[in-house]
């Protein structure tokens, strides 16, 4: 059977040249007579593996001495209460921008602990814009001020920073994490579950500010405590082994690629050629305000649920899968991470161009 053109949301394709190495290492890795599936966390080996995808990650990211690597299991969504557990512990408070159901979402569980507010919020308009902030909306005595960078599910990303002065930002960069160069000391935080752009599901790579660090709440479980895993170099416990190596492999690539300068432009490239297609058709729309648009995700619809499902049906059968939209917005998506060719959005493309003319 061929390959398809994979844009789903996540778990997404992985890059080809990275999954033929993993075939090809499968049961014998660099001669250890192992799989990395099999080798203890604790080996030589192993230890090379996961210090090596930290180095590259710190290479290709530009990431400070003071800032920690943290390869992390529990998925992005057990951050939404390690955050406030482990930095909502001054004045007890943290601020909040609602861009979409994750955002919501870390809101919501951060309200447990603490006096959460939401300064701003694109709800009204179904999160189809980032909503613009000044420095003003925040509290100055706030912990920190909290967004969801790029919003898979309904397509925004922010071109432009929140101003919260001197107080810590933080960041879930799960769907654009490594589609660009990113300023990581504008951050107190980022982190990013690794399902999309970076590795197999079962890995969420945390960074963080040294200085953040060693304050936890006393009920913090333990594998929630930041702290702890830093102070073990992500290996208190069994680490997701193989999703990790994975994550080197695919670091690797982008290396090799040309790094996150080379790896932008060709997201912008693939980006613009749908984009320009969906401004010039008369049958699919997106759904976005231009200005807000992620690179990584791209919703549209046709305005008629019959003849979105009907496109989602057709594009399958012609090996584009995973259109249809997320359930809480319907319509469809195409996640373009970076994984996805450019011939696979030119294959997206064609196949809608000939749908409309047969539909339109």
């Amino acid at each position: 059977m061929s390959r398809v053109y994979n844009f789903s949301a996540g778990p997404s394709m992985l890059p080809e040249e990275v999954l033929k190495k993993a075939a090809a290492e499968m049961l014998d890795y660099e001669g250890s007579g192992q799989s990395v599936m099999e080798m203890s966390h604790r080996s030589k080996v192993y230890d090379s593996i996961i210090k090596g995808a930290e180095s590259l990650l710190r290479e290709l990211m530009n990431i400070p001495d003071n800032y920690k690597v943290l390869f992390l299991q529990g998925g992005a969504s057990t951050q939404f209460a390690a955050i406030p557990l482990n930095f909502m512990n001054g004045s007890n408070k943290a601020d909040f921008i609602i861009t979409g159901q994750w955002a919501k979402k870390a809101f919501s569980e951060a309200k447990k602990y603490g006096d959460v507010k939401a300064v701003a919020s694109s709800e009204d308009e179904v999160y189809t814009y980032i909503p613009k902030t000044t420095k003003a909306d925040f509290r100055s005595d706030a912990d920190y001020v909290y967004i969801c960078m790029n919003n898979t599910i309904y397509g925004t990303v922010y071109k432009e920073l929140p101003d919260t002065g001197d107080t810590p930002l933080i960041a879930d960069i799960s769907s654009c994490f490594l589609s660009e160069p990113l300023d990581v000391t504008k951050f107190g935080m980022v982190y990013g579950g690794a399902q999309k752009n970076v590795a197999p599901a079962g890995l969420t790579i945390a960074i963080i500010r040294e200085d953040l660090l060693g304050n936890a709440r006393d009920i913090t479980p333990t594998m929630l405590n930041y702290q702890i895993h830093a102070d073990n170099d992500s290996l208190y416990n069994t680490p997701p082994c193989y999703t990790i190596y994975i994550c080197k492999l695919v670091l690797e690539w982008i290396k090799n690629l040309g790094g996150l300068e080379k790896m932008k432009e060709l997201n912008e490239a693939k980006a613009k050629m749908l984009y320009d297609f969906l401004d010039n058709s008369k049958l699919f729309k997106g759904t976005v305000k231009k200005e807000d648009r992620s690179l990584m995700n791209v919703p549209f619809v046709t305005g008629n649920e019959e003849l979105d499902a009907k496109f989602v049906k057709e594009a399958t059968a012609a090996g584009l899968v995973n259109l249809k939209g997320h359930r809480t917005v319907g319509g469809m998506r195409a996640s373009i991470y970076n994984a996805m060719p450019i011939d696979g959005v030119k294959a997206l493309v064609e196949f809608m161009e000939k749908f409309e003319k047969e539909n339109g």
